[in-house]
C-alpha cells in the first residue's frame, strides 16, 4: 500500500490528477495509522513465571504456569503471546491471550488477570533461561504487528537423570562410619545398647535386666545409632587424557566424549541418590578445580585445583544435601580446564588421605596418565574401590586401575547403569565373605 500511494502521489503531481492525490493520501496514511496504532497501544502488564516441579530431570516434564496481569487503565484485547527460551528448549507456537480487563486493585483473580499454562520437556541437562515473555500486538486492518518483551527471565533447573538401582548401598561398606570403627577398635567388647522404658508390644526378649532392677521398673533394650556412614564420588571434569588438539580435530572423538559426559553424570546423580537416600554422607571429589561448592555443598572455601590435587572435597548429606547435588551437577561444566601444579604443593589425592577404607567410586570418562596414578595411589586409602569407566576410557589406563586393586566396571548407556550398581554390589560382597 505504501509503494502503490507513493507511486500515485507521484503520478498525481506529474499528470496533475487530484483523484490519485486522494487514494495515494488514503493508502499513505493507513499503513501509518496501523503503525500508530500498534506502537501506542502495548500492553501494561505484570507477568509472574512458575515452574513445577522446580528442578526437572532431563527427559521429564514441567509444567509453565504463567500469571499475566494488566497494570494499565484501559482494557487489553487482541494480543497474542508467546514465550522465549535458551537454544535446547522447544516452547509452544503464539497463542490468542484471553481479554484482559482494566487494572483492579486487591488480589491476582479478577478480570485483568489472565493464567496461562504450557508443558516443557528438555532433553538435556543444564540452567536454561525461559522468558521473557512476548506480547504481540496487531492492528485491526492486520497492516502491522509489534512484539514487545515483558518481565524477566527464570531459570530451569535440569538435572541429571536418576535411574533407580537395586539395593540399599549399606552392604558396599566395610564398616559404618570412620566414628563407629573409632569406638569399636577403642573399646571391642561395648554394649552399643541404651535402655528404655517398656512399651505395650516390645518383645520380653529384649527386657534389659540390669536396668530393671536398677530403675525398679521394666527397661527393655534399644539399639543406639551411632554410626555415621561415608562414602566419596569421584568424578572426571577435566577429560585431561585428549588433548585440545584431538578434541578440536577429531569431531567423531568429540561427540563420544560430549555423550559420555551425559552419561557420566548421570552415573554419578544416580549413585549419589542411592547412597544419600542410604544415609551416607557423600563426599564429591572433581578431578578440576571444583563447581559444586556453589551448588550448596558443606564447604565454604572455594576449590581452585581440584580434589586429587589437594582440594577438599565437597560435601552432601540429607536433608537438603541431594537437591543441592542435583542443582551442581545440572550447573557442572565438563571438561574443566585444571592448573598446572606448582611444585612443593600438596601431592595428589593428599586431602582425600584423611580418611581411610571408605566406600569410593570413580566415574572417567577420559583421565591422563597423572590421574590415573593418583587414583591408583589412592586405592589403600578405598574400601572398596569402584571405577565406572566409559568407553572413551584409554584402555592402558584402566588396566593401570585394575593392577592397583580397582575394580573396574565399564559403562556405555544409561540402561547399563543399574546392571552396572549390582554388579558392583556383587562384588563387594564376595570381597568380604
Amino acid at each position: 500500500m505504501l509503494i502503490v500511494g507513493v507511486a500515485l502521489a507521484s503520478g498525481g503531481f506529474l499528470f496533475s490528477r487530484k483523484e490519485f492525490l486522494f487514494v495515494a493520501f488514503v493508502l499513505i496514511a493507513v499503513p501509518l495509522a496501523a503503525l500508530g496504532y500498534v506502537a501506542l497501544r502495548g500492553a501494561r502488564v505484570h507477568v509472574t513465571r512458575v515452574f513445577a516441579p522446580g528442578i526437572v530431570p532431563a527427559g521429564g516434564e514441567a509444567v509453565v504456569s504463567l500469571v499475566v496481569r494488566n497494570i494499565g487503565r484501559r482494557p487489553s484485547f487482541g494480543a497474542r503471546w508467546r514465550d522465549q527460551a535458551a537454544s535446547g528448549i522447544l516452547v509452544p507456537q503464539d497463542a490468542l491471550l484471553p481479554a484482559l480487563g482494566r487494572h483492579q486493585s486487591g488480589a491476582d483473580g479478577g478480570d485483568d488477570t489472565a493464567r496461562l499454562e504450557y508443558t516443557l520437556r528438555p532433553r538435556r541437562r543444564g540452567v536454561y533461561d525461559i522468558g521473557p515473555l512476548i506480547l504481540g500486538m496487531g492492528d485491526p486492518f492486520g497492516l502491522a504487528y509489534a512484539e514487545r518483551p515483558v518481565g524477566e527471565p527464570h531459570d530451569l533447573i535440569v538435572t541429571p537423570r536418576v535411574s533407580a538401582l537395586p539395593g540399599s548401598g549399606r552392604a558396599l561398606s566395610s564398616g559404618t562410619g570412620a566414628l563407629h570403627e573409632l569406638l569399636r577398635h577403642t573399646n571391642p567388647n561395648s554394649d552399643e545398647l541404651i535402655a528404655r522404658e517398656y512399651r505395650p508390644g516390645d518383645p520380653l526378649r529384649r527386657v534389659h535386666w540390669a536396668a530393671t532392677a536398677k530403675r525398679d521398673e521394666l527397661m527393655v533394650r534399644q539399639e543406639e545409632q551411632r554410626s555415621n556412614p561415608e562414602a566419596r564420588i569421584i568424578l572426571d571434569t577435566t577429560l585431561s587424557g585428549a588433548s585440545a588438539a584431538e578434541r578440536a580435530g577429531l569431531s567423531e572423538r568429540y561427540g563420544r566424549l560430549d555423550s559420555a559426559v551425559e552419561l557420566a553424570l548421570e552415573t554419578v546423580a544416580s549413585i549419589a541418590m542411592q547412597l544419600l537416600a542410604s544415609g551416607f554422607r557423600l563426599d564429591v571429589v572433581e578431578t578440576g578445580p571444583s563447581q559444586l561448592i556453589s551448588g550448596g555443598g558443606e564447604n565454604s572455601h572455594g576449590g581452585l585445583r581440584g580434589g586429587l590435587r589437594g582440594d577438599a572435597p565437597c560435601s552432601f548429606r540429607t536433608p537438603g544435601g541431594d537437591r543441592a547435588l542435583l542443582e551442581g551437577l545440572a550447573n557442572l561444566q565438563v571438561p574443566w580446564p585444571t592448573p598446572r601444579v606448582e611444585a612443593g604443593e600438596a601431592p595428589a589425592g593428599s586431602a582425600l588421605r584423611t580418611s581411610s577404607h571408605l566406600p569410593a567410586f570413580a566415574v572417567l570418562i577420559d583421565i591422563d596418565e597423572e590421574e590415573t596414578h593418583a587414583l591408583a595411589a589412592l586405592r589403600p586409602y578405598c574400601e572398596p574401590a569402584v571405577a565406572f569407566v566409559l568407553d572413551t576410557m584409554r584402555r592402558s589406563a584402566i588396566e593401570t586401575l585394575i593392577d592397583a586393586g580397582w575394580h573396574c566396571i565399564e559403562l556405555r548407556s544409561p540402561q547399563q547403569i543399574p546392571d552396572a550398581w549390582a554388579e558392583a554390589e556383587r562384588g563387594r560382597i564376595h570381597d568380604v565373605a
